[in-house]
């Protein structure tokens, strides 16, 4: 990129920020941030920040149920959009790509770019961008091109995706960046509805993983997302993923409390199709056990008391 493209491009930017648009304008805001609150110059010319192998392999064990969760739904993105040029990131809460797949005749490009596991992609060192912004602003997003906050950013073009933990809270963001001067709108678009579906493949993996030994029902959600509960052998409802809290009016942010299955659900249909699918576990214990409550009881990790109440409720005998 030559001198007269770095000036107008950073004339551009800072003419934004100095008109007020920031209020109507989500990518001016993100500027207005770069550049007042990070005091970052959108010429700059400094290189990207990168962590030590040291650092990074902090880093990775931080957050390492996350990236067992991500392997597969990586791989699978991967497969989708790395012939079109385009590298898969997983990052960090702090927009730190800890994992990655690239075309190996691309991964040098991509590390000249910065787009690679150690790099420092947060608002606070690189301005606007795909990662970091998706951290600030918690949403699936895309930075194209020129939108981006530094000149030597605006070849690419990133579109990001949060990744929510167990806890609903915010773990990551997953990433796919092009350095491609032909990606139009509609293959961005694509790139996005794969992203958002290999993040909440992620999610719904990372809570299975969390409540393994909790039953996991598919309950109301936002948006048409899958939203995931785990319900404990006592019928309560232990933790919820961020879509079904959403999709069931909890604010997601607040601590999960147990809460009993009947009293979330009410008698809708999720009711009905967990009130079954615990009658046919008490059924299956009950067989394994050959009819004997104490037997039963040990196996399913619930008191007699309680398996007796669950045999009056589904209307089951032990033989």
């Amino acid at each position: 990129m030559n001198g007269q493209m770095h000036q107008h491009h950073a004339a551009r930017v800072e003419a934004a920020i100095a008109s007020g648009q920031a209020a109507r304008s989500a990518l001016v805001a993100s500027w207005c941030r770069s550049s007042r609150l990070h005091h970052l110059d959108p010429s700059g010319h400094r290189p990207s920040t990168r962590l030590t192998d040291a650092e990074l392999f902090y880093a990775r064990e931080r957050i390492a149920p996350l990236l067992a969760a991500a392997q597969g739904a990586m791989d699978r993105l991967y497969q989708a959009v790395g012939a079109a040029g385009c590298c898969v990131l997983l990052a960090d809460g702090e927009g730190i790509p800890v994992d990655r797949r690239g075309t190996p005749a691309d991964d040098a490009t991509f590390q000249s770019w910065g787009l690679w596991t150690g790099a420092l992609w947060s608002e606070e060192h690189e301005g606007t961008n795909g990662i970091g912004t998706c951290l600030v602003e918690q949403r699936p997003l895309t930075i194209d091109r020129d939108q981006h906050f530094f000149t030597r950013n605006t070849l690419l073009s990133c579109t990001a995706v949060p990744i929510y933990d167990h806890e609903a809270a915010l773990a990551g963001v997953l990433d796919v960046s092009s350095c491609r001067a032909d990606r139009t709108d509609a293959f961005s678009n694509l790139i996005a509805l794969a992203a958002g579906e290999a993040a909440r493949r992620i999610e719904a993996d990372l809570f299975r993983r969390a409540f393994a030994n909790a039953r996991i029902v598919l309950a109301p959600s936002a948006e048409g997302q899958g939203g995931l509960v785990a319900v404990d052998a006592d019928d309560l409802v232990i933790g919820a993923t961020r879509s079904a809290r959403v999709g069931l009016g909890i604010a997601p942010g607040r601590p999960w409390q147990p809460v009993p299955a009947a009293d979330l659900f009410g008698a809708d249909t999720a009711c009905d199709h967990l009130a079954g699918g615990q009658r046919a576990v008490v059924q299956r214990a009950l067989l394994r056990a050959g009819g004997n409550v104490s037997a039963a009881a040990k196996a399913l990790g619930v008191s007699r008391a309680t398996l007796h109440r669950k045999l009056k409720r589904f209307e089951l005998r032990a033989h």
